[in-house]
């Protein structure tokens, strides 16, 4: 594996995009959902990009790049159609220490970018090494298909039991009988039967079942919360 996969929370970071075509307008949409501060180097933009500028979501330096204009970002994205461009934005990110990614162009690229699925606070993403995008939209696509709003409501709910469970000092103990440590009675927890409730409407009963199957194991009292 040559890749470390990895979520960066990059909310209010400054990050750079050189282009302002349709491939940088595909980068900036995910850019600016996380929370990114974007700024465009660009002779020209998009009309999409265009009304970003004008609503004042983006900053947009109107030339084409010039060396020193990634100083001072977190994460620099080159989409350009020009290799040589690519090449010198990367070659000034070594120098600056600063992380490039150039769209389709892996010798010129830090990092590349995964195929990535969302329900919710839920998020997948595939890699290819950067060896088949082709392949990570084929694998992306199969994903979509199976993952559904019933798993991000399910993400919901664990997220809420757990972050009750811990104001109030409990703690998910293992079972011994079973042999299962306390993350397997929590996956266990994560069953299909909770889903099917929530996919039914019937959330308490989801949570109550939820409860029963991380703390019945053990032999400790399910707790009632909120």
């Amino acid at each position: 594996m040559r890749y470390y996969p990895v979520f960066l929370d990059i909310a209010d970071k400054p990050v750079v995009v050189i282009g302002g075509g349709t491939i940088a307008e595909q980068k900036i949409g995910g850019l600016l959902d996380a929370g990114a501060k974007v700024t465009i180097v660009s002779p020209e933009l998009n009309e999409t990009l265009t009304e970003l500028r004008d609503a004042g979501r983006l900053t947009h330096i109107e030339r084409e790049y010039e060396p020193g204009d990634i100083a001072g970002y977190e994460l620099v994205f080159v989409a350009t159609d020009s290799r040589a461009e690519n090449e010198k934005v990367w070659a000034e990110g070594r120098e600056r220490h600063i992380w490039v990614n150039a769209v389709d162009d892996v010798p010129n690229c830090d990092f590349v970018m995964p195929g990535v699925i969302r329900k919710g606070d839920l998020t997948l993403a595939i890699s290819t090494a950067g060896k088949s995008p082709a392949m990570a939209r084929k694998v992306r696509e199969d994903l979509e298909t199976f993952l559904t709003d019933d798993d991000a409501a399910l993400l919901d709910l664990a997220a809420e039991i757990r972050s009750e469970t811990r104001q109030r000092g409990l703690e998910v103990e293992g079972c011994p009988r079973c042999k299962r440590d306390n993350l397997d009675v929590w996956n266990a927890a994560l069953d299909g039967i909770v889903k099917k409730l929530i996919r039914e409407g019937k959330r308490d009963e989801a949570k109550a079942r939820f409860l029963d199957l991380l703390f019945s194991p053990s032999g400790q009292a399910v707790p009632e919360l909120s």
